[in-house]
């Protein structure tokens, strides 16, 4: 049996569907489809009941996805234990964040709350918010700093991990201006289209559980960045955090697309798991709650 077959295992167990699933363990769906079917085979019974509706654990299914998450940290943890027990742990500090905030928030907020050399090596980690999950979930990061709203909460067992708010921000529906100065994408009323988030997003969840416009999409990626440099052409409109777009706001370069009542605030939060971390971790846990 392999680690990553209960990986992905949780990961249908969470999407309930095997595109989704493989799209977030970034595999494709056939070799997702295998890995499951491997995993079947060595339990020695099935575990989902596949439908054209999508899939739904059976009891079986039910019983692995209650031992399977804690085994997995479990197992995790005992890697990172060893390899700090032989002086290989690598990196003193390293933390998960989302794209979206590694090259604005982050810089900033790590130098108010620590300086670096306080911290030995300091690794930051940017991926998609479903790619940051899953490695502080195996236990490779020691915290992960992302966007957040009440709505569409992390998928983190509240008795395993803990969270505090270190900044705020907004979603805001942006659009390039048309030759007379007005945004060329318009909402609610004005002709529109979508540059949407795609499934590993984090933004892209928020806005789903807070039902923006629908509108249609032309074009989707997990990267806020990409979406900003699409907006930046009018190619449409894209719901982007302030602090990614604060630079082309000022200039002009994108405009707000629709009414105040339009933007989601959003909180930025460090989530980490409760158990007890290194004491350089603990040390910045205690910083950043400051």
């Amino acid at each position: 049996m392999e680690l990553n077959w209960l990986e992905d295992f949780l990961a249908l167990a969470e999407h309930r569907n095997f595109s989704r699933a493989a799209a977030a363990r970034n595999v494709t769906q056939p070799a997702f489809s295998r890995r499951i079917q491997a995993l079947e085979a060595w339990v020695g019974t099935p575990l989902v009941l596949r439908s054209p509706q999508g899939v739904a654990l059976n009891a079986a299914g039910e019983y692995l996805r209650e031992q399977a998450g804690a085994l997995v940290r479990n197992l995790q943890q005992m890697r990172r234990g060893a390899l700090a027990a032989a002086g290989r742990e690598g990196a003193a500090l390293t933390i998960a964040a989302t794209h979206a905030l590694s090259f604005t928030f982050f810089p900033g907020w790590v130098r108010a709350h620590a300086p670096l050399e306080t911290l030995g090596t300091l690794n930051l980690v940017s991926d998609s918010m479903a790619a940051c999950e899953r490695i502080l979930l195996a236990g490779d990061a020691d915290f992960l700093l992302c966007h957040h709203h009440p709505a569409a909460p992390a998928r983190f067992a509240p008795e395993a991990f803990d969270s505090v708010v270190v900044g705020h921000d907004r979603l805001l529906p942006l659009s390039a201006p048309d030759a007379g100065g007005l945004p060329r994408w318009r909402l609610p009323a004005g002709p529109a289209r979508l540059l949407a988030y795609s499934a590993p997003s984090g933004l892209g969840r928020i806005l789903e559980a807070t039902q923006r416009p629908a509108l249609e999409a032309i074009f989707t990626s997990p990267l806020a960045a990409a979406l900003l440099t699409m907006a930046r052409q009018g190619q449409g409109i894209a719901w982007l955090p302030a602090s990614l777009a604060a630079e082309d706001l000022a200039a002009g370069r994108l405009l707000e697309a629709g009414e105040a009542g339009h933007a989601v605030p959003v909180e930025i939060r460090l989530f980490r798991p409760r158990r007890r971390q290194s004491p350089v971790a603990e040390a910045f846990w205690r910083a950043a709650k400051d």
